[in-house]
């Protein structure tokens, strides 16, 4: 399922490809075409067992957007799994359900997260910090342990 702030369903947009250059800083890259499936308004909270709050830029923007705000809400009020990645802790902070959590996130977003009342911990980026029906990770590095927790909350089990 993909959700956008302003295109409708059936929009196309452009994902960004992040790389690392020898800068030591990240530069984004258009990448590949992605369809809109639902506006946020259309979601409804309750067909869903888990949120998972994507990294990047969009973080920043997304919550601007009321219904963002509200779904993120609605997941905790439930106790529901949710799963945040990097930036998208921003989300959190600003639907105000950080106070007394600990979780991780982009070394940069940290300050945020204290102002608002969460307890950072610092970890590897490959790590993850479970607190309770959430689960973050600093950066997409940790992709493997953020989604093996998110599994577990959400009573997945997968084996080989």
């Amino acid at each position: 399922m993909s959700f956008t702030l302003k295109e409708k369903k059936g929009d196309i947009i452009a994902t960004a490809i992040h790389d690392f250059t020898d800068r030591q800083a990240y530069v984004e890259q258009r990448g590949h075409h992605f369809f809109i499936t639902k506006t946020f308004d259309e979601v409804d909270a309750r067909e869903y067992q888990g949120l998972y709050v994507c990294g990047g830029s969009a973080p920043e923007y997304i919550p601007l957007n009321q219904k963002v705000l509200e779904l993120t809400r609605y997941f905790f009020d439930k106790n529901l799994p949710v799963a945040a990645i990097s930036h998208g802790i921003q989300v959190l902070i600003a639907a105000g359900i950080t106070k007394s959590r600990t979780m991780t996130c982009y070394p940069a977003v940290s300050p945020d997260l204290k102002i608002a009342g969460g307890e950072y911990k610092e970890v590897l980026h490959t790590e993850a910090v479970t607190d309770g029906n959430l689960i973050t990770s600093p950066a997409w590095l940790g992709h493997q342990a953020l989604l093996s927790g998110f599994y577990k909350l959400l009573g997945i089990k997968i084996s080989m």
